[in-house]
């Protein structure tokens, strides 16, 4: 899945959201009605589409937040590890657990 999602075990529907979002990051002013029309296309919903807008948001947002304050973002092992800190833990950190 990560090497490419194009060729990934995944759903039409995840793919599809997928190529939408890299659209949407890489080249925003590409988008076209046509690329809202595959989406439906694919069978999702509306409603998937718009969460995964907001995540892919806010994570875009935060990147580039970062790059332009020259913080440095994580690379793949540290994203990795954040990850798995939050299917264990959620966004909650573990210290503030009760």
């Amino acid at each position: 899945m990560l090497a490419d999602y194009r060729t990934a075990p995944v759903s039409p529907q995840l793919k599809a959201m997928l190529a939408y979002l890299e659209k949407t990051t890489l080249t925003p002013e590409a988008l076209t009605i046509d690329d809202a029309r595959a989406l439906k296309a694919s069978g999702l919903t509306r409603e998937a589409a718009e969460d995964a807008l907001r995540v892919a948001l806010c994570f875009n947002q935060i990147a580039r937040i970062a790059d332009a304050l020259d913080w440095e973002i994580p690379d793949r092992a540290g994203f990795a590890a954040s990850a798995k800190s939050l299917l264990r833990f959620g966004y909650l950190l573990p210290f503030h657990r009760k």
